[in-house]
């Protein structure tokens, strides 16, 4: 089967991005800037489809569960004319879990456990925050959710789903990976020809 071409699109901003608070499985909703973010997202898409000479409908549009997500999903559709909430769900596009730690900032899971902080600091990848996920459990759960893929997809999800994604594909280094800005309002495009980002 060829491969499919994925538009991942991250959820816009919340309170708490704008907070440098991790959200992790915490269902924080869209600020006005982050609806701002998703409606602009969805005219970026619309723009490249009509480029691509293809219609919205005929792709899959899969979301994660978590509202941010839904709730960007729903303003792209809008903007590709499409009914906002016709889509599917699927757990395996979740942001990763940061246990204790969510709803905290770097510097209070400094505070708080130190050492496991430190860690994280080398092993980034490896060290999951306590009662969290490492990014290598995301990546294995988006290489899962990728192989089962039977065509072109949009996906609304999160700035960790997107890393964890660009590992399992072979597009960038997990060392990358590990610290590279997930934009909000974007459309980064997973195509054979590799990985494009459109702003």
């Amino acid at each position: 089967m060829p491969q499919p071409t994925i538009y991942y699109i991250r959820h816009g901003q919340t309170e708490w991005n704008a907070a440098g608070r991790f959200q992790g499985s915490q269902d924080i909703p869209l600020n006005e800037l982050g609806r701002e973010q998703a409606a602009h997202a969805g005219g970026i898409l619309r723009d490249l489809l009509a480029g691509h000479g293809r219609g919205a409908n005929t792709l899959g549009f899969v979301s994660s569960p978590l509202g941010r997500a839904r709730s960007t999903m729903e303003f792209v559709r809008t903007q590709l004319d499409l009914p906002p909430q016709e889509y599917v769900l699927d757990a395996r596009l979740r942001e990763i879990g940061y246990g204790r730690w969510e709803g905290s900032t770097l510097a209070e899971q400094e505070a708080s456990h130190p050492e496991i902080f430190n860690a994280r600091q080398t092993d980034k990848w490896g060290m999951p925050p306590p009662d969290g996920e490492s990014y290598a459990d995301v990546q294995r759960r988006m290489r899962d959710w990728y192989e089962g893929l039977i065509g072109d997809m949009v996906a609304v999800a999160h700035g960790g789903t997107a890393r964890a994604l660009m590992v399992a594909l072979g597009v960038q280094t997990i060392a990358a990976a590990a610290e590279l800005p997930i934009e909000q309002g974007a459309v980064y495009v997973f195509s054979p020809q590799g990985l494009a980002k459109y702003t």
